[in-house]
């Protein structure tokens, strides 16, 4: 049956028709016709920051394809049309292992293959100091290697294109400018590095901070400090975990009004994410609590966050529902800012419809490379 769809580009504000005749996209072109009732377009999510979804762990070996697949149709519920499974610290083994094993997802599975735009490798070249590297185990921390880099590129099938380190470590901006010569993204993140090694490491090609505000020891120097460092630098593209939970109103405001437009949104979720309120186990950290709406502390205290459960349209309806930002600038920061930071391009082909409701993005279509893969009952 076909179907034509007027509505709004929630970005630009331009009038877009749809035509979609069972479940593809036919058409998409200007449109000079409101509806009463508006519906938006706005190009798929990108996350490039994912642990995991839906009960499913990026870092337990092994990650069987109907799981991945889950998660990739799960994701696009959540409007999130591409994402970058995240690895983080690991002993060398499990590293190449998992990063093996996304490739071969990816190699085998045409629709995985669509949905993952890269990986993130979060570690293990980060702090040993316990304040900064959080749940990352200290067993495997280690100094830059680039030798071992290379390895786990040839593993991941050159698909890994952000890494997360720390540049205190003395040959910190050697292995940036390296990473920077073979079009890796480096974003400084779990670090205690003084502002000479950040901007050094700027000077070297690093780009972007990870999940900046979390990673961090809870006492800093008050006029010098990894986090005003980092956001005086205007080198650096931070990226922000706006879940409502990990930071306060007013820090997503100072970054928001420091760094204009140049944020990025991410989600870092865990396994987690998307699953129903209960106490659950988690690998690292032991027995946790996911309350409903997605905050998740440990079981035995609930003050203590246990990493994010919510996806990255949580965070985009965050900023949009508490006025921090336009419903477009929100949209921008969690889909082509990401998009222009790794160079991929918008797909045309590939969008969310949704509608406002309550002051919050009730998403009700998702079409993925112009096939239908969702619509809202």
């Amino acid at each position: 049956m076909k179907e034509i769809i007027n509505c709004v580009d929630c970005i630009s504000n331009d009038l877009i028709q749809i035509v979609i005749d069972d479940g593809l996209l036919v058409s998409r072109k200007e449109s000079e016709i409101k509806e009463h009732e508006t519906v938006f377009i706005g190009p798929g999510l990108l996350d490039i920051q994912i642990n995991g979804f839906s009960g499913v762990d990026f870092n337990t070996f092994p990650i069987v394809e109907n799981d991945f697949l889950k998660v990739v149709n799960n994701l696009s519920k959540e409007g999130v049309l591409s994402f970058f499974p995240t690895v983080i610290t690991n002993s060398d083994t499990n590293i190449i292992n998992l990063l093996k094993n996304i490739n071969e997802l990816c190699l085998q599975n045409p629709l995985i293959d669509a949905y993952v735009s890269g990986i993130h490798l979060e570690g293990p070249f980060i702090s040993p100091i316990k304040e900064a590297s959080g749940a990352h185990s200290k067993d495997y921390i280690k100094a830059p290697d680039w030798e071992l880099f290379q390895a786990f590129q040839e593993a991941s099938g050159n698909r890994i294109k952000i890494i997360t380190i720390s540049p205190e470590w003395d040959n910190s901006t050697d292995f940036i400018s390296k990473c920077t010569a073979n079009d890796i993204i480096v974003s400084i993140g779990h670090t205690v590095a003084s502002n000479e090694q950040i901007n050094a490491a700027v000077n070297a090609g690093a780009s972007m901070s990870t999940h900046l505000g979390n990673g961090a020891p809870l006492s800093l120097h008050r006029n010098s400090n990894i986090i005003l460092d980092q956001l005086a630098n205007n080198s650096l593209t931070p990226s922000i975990i706006a879940d409502g939970f990990h930071l306060p109103d007013n820090f997503l405001n100072i970054v928001l009004n420091v760094k204009k437009s140049n944020v990025i949104l991410v989600s870092d979720s865990t396994m987690f994410a998307g699953m129903d309120a209960g106490v659950y186990h988690a690998h690292i950290g032991g027995k946790v609590k996911l309350e409903k709406g997605g905050r998740l502390s440990t079981y035995k205290n609930e003050n203590v966050l246990a990493g994010s459960a919510v996806s990255l349209l949580n965070c985009v309806n965050k900023l949009f529902s508490s006025n921090m930002l336009s419903l477009a600038n929100a949209w921008a920061m969690a889909s082509r800012k990401p998009m222009s930071i790794v160079n991929l391009s918008a797909n045309p082909d590939d969008f969310v419809l949704f509608k406002i409701k309550n002051n919050a993005i009730k998403i009700i279509r998702v079409v993925k490379s112009g096939k239908q893969i969702f619509v809202k009952a």
